[in-house]
């Protein structure tokens, strides 16, 4: 089997995630998280990373040209939530990075076709005027040219993939994506997919619950063992169900983004120091927040953790994903 060719045990589903594929958390409203609209918080913002913490690499922050922020923005006024930092995407690396961040891994999504070569242009000029910023690539999976636009992404210097199911309308195992589980496969570089069901909204032209479930994301980690997947929000709704798969597949990994904040319906909660700890990464979704900057670092910094789980949480893990070095000035 050459390391790009799919497992051939595609189809064998570990039989104790049978009890939780199906789940979702009884307090999710009818119709998603984002059934209605959502207020924002008004905690007070730190003005600085928490005192105490290790170096942090946030390896969620969206980086989009100021045009596609603002469409952004607007759908999310409309459907999600108010948007607390309105911010070029200079602003948005400006902002973390003197505040105390380490590190800034930064993610784009095309939601239609034709754009993946300019939001990867942007995201590379963008890293590449920071060397404490990494950017990754975006694609609309089942574009025509698909992998030569991610191929030409990774060779301006891009170290990885952000897709979205909910935007893209596309499932994790859809066979549009075989080609690009692929090629990130044989260049070993991540896909961060947002392939969980939630925050779903009624606004978005294909339905979440449909398209994701933990089922789905099973089947891709056992046809491509060599692909490392990123799978943000713990995976949310289906908590228990990503935590699970974390523990029995070493292509996994979760990102923390909004899931811990206390802030959507219905999201359940585990415990950090449950999760398998050299899986597990932080991310904030800045600058789309409806709350301080700073409050998930706060909540990380009182879970409980030990001190090596929490500095490879809040930076280590993803380091050693995304290839980022040790020291940052």
């Amino acid at each position: 089997m050459s390391k790009t060719e799919p497992d051939a045990h595609a189809d064998l589903p570990l039989p104790c995630l049978a009890d939780y594929v199906a789940e979702r958390a009884p307090t999710t409203p009818e119709g998603g998280m984002l059934a209605h609209r959502l207020d924002g918080l008004d905690d007070i913002a730190g003005e600085r990373v928490p005192e105490g913490l290790p170096p942090i690499v946030d390896a969620h922050v969206h980086v989009f040209p100021d045009q596609v922020m603002e469409k952004l923005w607007a759908w999310f006024e409309d459907y999600g939530w108010p948007i607390r930092y309105r911010m070029s995407a200079p602003r948005v690396v400006d902002f973390l990075l003197s505040r105390g961040v380490s590190h800034v891994v930064g993610l784009a999504y095309a939601h239609r076709p034709g754009m993946a070569d300019a939001l990867n242009a942007y995201m590379a000029a963008v890293a590449g005027k920071n060397p404490r910023v990494t950017g990754l690539a975006t694609v609309l999976p089942g574009e025509e040219g698909a992998t030569e636009i991610l191929e030409a992404g990774f060779d301006m210097g891009l170290r990885g993939v952000k897709l979205h199911a909910h935007v893209q309308c596309v499932a994790a195992d859809d066979g549009r994506m075989d080609d690009l589980y692929a090629l990130c496969s044989e260049r070993d570089l991540p896909i961060v997919f947002h392939a969980g069901r939630e925050p779903k909204s009624p606004a978005y032209k294909c339905d979440p619950w449909a398209l994701c479930s933990a089922g789905r994301v099973e089947r891709v980690l056992r046809r491509f063992p060599k692909l490392k997947l990123v799978v943000p929000h713990l995976g949310a709704d289906e908590l228990s169900a990503y935590r699970m798969l974390l523990g029995h597949y070493d292509n996994l990994w979760l990102d923390t983004t909004m899931a811990i904040a206390g802030y959507l319906p219905g999201g359940g909660e585990l415990p950090l120091a449950s999760y398998r700890p050299e899986r597990l990464i932080y991310g904030s979704d800045f600058p789309n927040l409806p709350y301080a900057w700073d409050r998930e670092l706060r909540i990380a910094r009182d879970a409980g953790l030990d001190a090596a789980t929490l500095e490879a949480f809040l930076g280590g893990n993803a380091r050693a994903l995304f290839g980022i070095a040790d020291a940052d000035s």
